[in-house]
């Protein structure tokens, strides 16, 4: 499972012209299911996410998470963070077929508002417009596949 976290101070999701999410300041997380991810991956990114120290404390440093400030999250599908640029000009996408990664995306929103945070979703499937304002701005990026890896030295 991969994300992208963006630090926001607004954002905001619009399907066929209506606004189907939309949040103040927290993040926006552009969520990819990749094939055999599962619940478990859903559960740690989740925590990541809950938990990393990306909002400023009093003196401007990295010191607080979005249950630390209160933030909101914004959580949109994307199978396009699975894109596979390895031959041609033309992307491939091995995500996860729609049937399998539509539970985990609703298993990952069910955990971050399992800790307590207000989360909007964009709409799995549809074709949507993302506005946003970045703060900072911020930009992380989560694979769940990496957690697995020993850091280095």
């Amino acid at each position: 499972m991969r994300a992208i976290l963006q630090r926001v101070s607004s954002a905001k999701v619009t399907v066929e012209g209506q606004v189907v999410g939309q949040i103040g300041v927290g993040l926006l997380i552009l969520l990819g299911v990749g094939p055999g991810d599962g619940e478990a991956e859903a559960q740690l990114l989740a925590q990541k996410t809950a938990h990393l120290r990306i909002f400023a404390d009093a003196e401007g440093r990295f010191n607080q998470s979005l249950l630390e400030i209160g933030g909101e999250g914004l959580v949109v599908s994307q199978f396009t963070l699975y894109a596979d640029l390895r031959r041609g000009r033309r992307p491939s996408f091995p995500a996860a077929p729609p049937e399998s990664a539509a539970p985990l995306v609703e298993a990952y929103t069910a955990a971050l508002r399992a800790f307590g945070i207000s989360v909007a979703t964009g709409k799995f499937g549809a074709m949507m417009q993302v506005s946003l304002v970045n703060e900072g701005p911020v930009t992380i990026f989560l694979d769940s596949e990496l957690f697995q890896q020993p850091r280095r030295a």
